[in-house]
């Protein structure tokens, strides 16, 4: 049996509660979290210090401004943090820095994490003109249900891992009763440590298979749609260049992907440059070229270097200016890749 706290409070008070009693009693130094940073309510991943400072955090805000495991990789990558973190992610975001830990982009040391069974995200977009401010209340009710709201990222209503295996604290949210109720399950030796002398009723408790293994199955019955979908269009090669046809060249899914992490991408280096005399060479070929060049092998050639370590998060999705379905892509090929690794 895994130890549970339950806090009599609605979830997110519950999880307030807790990040504060951490602060306050010294068992971290510092937080890291979704952090309300603006009047209109945009949010943004912050480190906070102080417990009035979090007053204003949202750990549990679907939306995620960027891959965290990105940030975290930024954070620890020279040296260890020398003070303990309490480290508020989503399970991608988790599974992302892990990667990037193995891959030697960052360090374990001295962070905690807490995360969640995740009801997913919405794309940054809707950030912008706050659809997802508005829709909160919606989002909420299908998690308690579990349910798969439309509005979620195609990434997020497709994900069977939403379970945060390697966290030190899971809040139990799918399915949950979490306007009465805040379980939080304490999957490590550094979870109970840090739980211990918290309000709240401890319990010898066991996640409800049932109700997991049903939103699963949900949700991947969004996933073989979407694949289905994915297949017709990516048939043969003449689907690749159509699909990957009107990239533009931007690398803004390579900027936002936590798995890219190289100083220097080779597509960004001089080599990949075109020269007037290789515009002639492809021009004297087929009397016509493409400007900019390289977009089809730009996307191949990512895809061969992450299929291995891609999360299936989303984030290359939302940043897509022609909207190529680049994460079921990646997804899809990335999970055949893991499968025979």
């Amino acid at each position: 049996m895994t130890k549970a706290l339950k806090i009599n409070k609605n979830v997110e008070q519950g999880i307030q509660d807790l990040l504060t009693f951490l602060l306050e009693n010294g068992k971290v130094k510092g937080v890291f979290t979704l952090k309300k940073i603006s009047k209109d309510g945009a949010v943004a991943y912050s480190l906070i210090t102080k417990p009035d400072e979090l007053k204003d955090a949202v750990p549990l805000f679907p939306l995620m401004p960027v891959n965290a495991g990105k940030l975290l990789s930024r954070f620890t990558l020279k040296e260890n943090t020398t003070k303990p973190i309490a480290v508020v992610v989503k399970p991608c975001e988790l599974r992302a820095f892990i990667e990037l830990v193995k891959l030697e982009q960052g360090s374990l040391k001295n962070l905690f994490f807490i995360s969640s069974t995740c009801g997913g995200v919405h794309p940054i977009d809707k950030s912008v003109d706050g659809t997802v401010e508005k829709n909160l209340s919606k989002y909420w009710d299908a998690v308690k249900k579990g349910e798969i709201p439309a509005e979620l990222r195609p990434a997020c209503r497709s994900c069977e891992e939403f379970i945060p295996y390697t966290a030190d604290m899971t809040v139990d949210l799918i399915g949950n009763n979490i306007d009465k109720q805040c379980m939080i399950f304490l999957n490590t030796k550094n979870g109970e440590e840090l739980a211990k002398g918290m309000d709240g009723e401890f319990l010898e408790k066991e996640i409800n298979k049932g109700k997991i293994d049903k939103f699963r199955g949900k949700r991947e019955v969004e996933k073989k749609k979407l694949f289905d979908e994915l297949e017709v269009k990516m048939n043969g090669m003449d689907g690749l260049i159509e699909i990957f046809g009107k990239c533009i060249s931007c690398h803004g899914c390579m900027r936002v992907c936590p798995i890219c992490y190289c100083k220097l991408c080779e597509f960004d280096s001089s080599d990949s440059e075109y020269k007037p005399s290789n515009y002639e060479i492809e021009l004297k070929k087929r009397g016509g070229v493409r400007v900019p060049p390289g977009t089809i092998y730009f996307q191949l050639g990512r895809l061969s270097h992450i299929a291995i370590s891609c999360v299936a998060c989303g984030a290359c999705d939302d940043v897509c200016p022609v909207d190529i379905p680049v994460a079921m892509i990646f997804k899809k090929v990335g999970e055949s890749v893991q499968k025979n690794v």
